[in-house]
């Protein structure tokens, strides 16, 4: 179990540094969860995660995220985070990184 732990607790870290690295975007460490609620610097996640899905790729790629108006009583108060689970490799999130940064680039040109 411990490995299990040490593994995710890498990714975490990971996940959470590379997030904070992207202009505009913040991400808090969560304390118990395998997911982290994100800021972006967007006018509205649930058109921007549907844009990456529907008209957006970097490299072949997208990213796929969970609006964060679905987590909250009031869906407002989400409107500008996304829930990102931290359950892939830590090559993985680092190629997810890059293809984030990208998109809210292009998102917001």
């Amino acid at each position: 179990m411990q490995e299990v732990y040490d593994e995710y607790l890498t990714r975490r870290n990971f996940l959470i540094d590379q997030l904070n690295q992207i202009p505009g975007v913040f991400a808090p460490a969560p304390t118990g969860a395998f997911y982290v609620m994100v800021e972006l610097p967007v006018d509205d996640v649930e058109k921007f995660c549907k844009w990456c899905l529907t008209d957006f790729t970097y490299e072949g790629a997208t990213i796929m995220m969970a609006p964060g108006t679905g987590f909250y009583t009031n869906p407002e108060d989400g409107r500008h985070q996304v829930r990102m689970a931290y359950v892939l490799n830590k090559e993985d999130l680092g190629k997810a990184m890059v293809v984030l940064r990208k998109a809210l680039e292009a998102y917001n040109a």
